[in-house]
C-alpha cells in the first residue's frame, strides 16, 4: 500500500442549476452525489471550505480524508451506515462551520472564538486539546478558500472544477 491516497474531487455545475459532487480514488472507484434547489447553491462551497481546511491545514482524518479511505458520500448523514463520524474528524466540521456561519453573518470571527469552540468540543468529547489555530492560519484558510469560490464563480454551466486531494493512507 502507497503512503497516501490520492482523491480527485470534481464539482459540477449542471445547466440546469443542480449541482453535483464526485470523488475518484486511485483505485477507480467513484462517490458522488447530487444537489438541487438551495442544497446546489450551499454544497459547493461548503465542500470547498473543506478542501481548504483540510489542505492548508493538514487535516488528513476530515472529510475529504474519509473519502479518500473509502467512505461513500451516503456515509455522510442519516442513517449513517457507517457509524457516526470519528470524533477526531469533527474537528474539521466544526472549522467548516464555524467559516460557513461567518460566510452567512458577514462577520469576520477571531481565531481565538474559533479555538474556544474546538477546546470545548474536544474536553466534552475526551479528545487531546487540538493545535490552535493561529490568526495567521485563519488567514491562509480564507485566501485558499477565496480562491477556490473563484475558480467555482468562473466555472460555466455544463462544467466542473477538479481538484486533487492527497491523505496518508489509513491503516485500520
Amino acid at each position: 500500500m502507497s503512503d497516501a491516497q490520492r482523491i480527485v474531487i470534481r464539482i459540477k455545475k449542471d445547466k440546469d442549476g443542480r449541482t453535483s459532487l464526485s470523488c475518484t480514488r486511485a483505485d477507480g472507484t467513484t462517490t458522488w452525489q447530487r444537489q438541487e434547489g438551495g442544497q446546489a447553491r450551499f454544497f459547493p462551497r461548503h465542500d470547498l471550505t473543506h478542501y481548504a481546511v483540510e489542505t492548508v491545514l493538514g487535516h488528513h482524518k476530515g472529510f475529504y480524508g474519509l473519502v479518500a479511505a473509502g467512505w461513500d458520500l451516503s456515509d455522510f448523514g442519516t442513517p449513517w451506515p457507517r457509524g457516526k463520524l470519528p470524533k477526531d474528524a469533527n474537528l474539521s466540521e466544526i472549522i467548516v462551520g464555524f467559516l460557513d456561519r461567518e460566510r452567512a453573518s458577514g462577520e469576520r470571527w477571531a481565531a481565538a472564538d474559533l479555538n474556544d469552540q474546538l477546546a470545548n468540543f474536544a474536553a466534552e468529547n475526551g479528545l487531546p486539546s487540538p493545535d490552535a489555530i493561529s490568526d495567521d492560519d485563519l488567514a491562509k484558510i480564507r485566501r485558499r478558500r477565496a480562491e477556490l469560490f473563484a475558480q467555482w464563480d468562473a466555472v460555466e454551466p455544463g462544467d466542473g472544477l477538479e481538484l486533487p486531494f492527497d491523505s496518508p493512507s489509513a491503516r485500520t
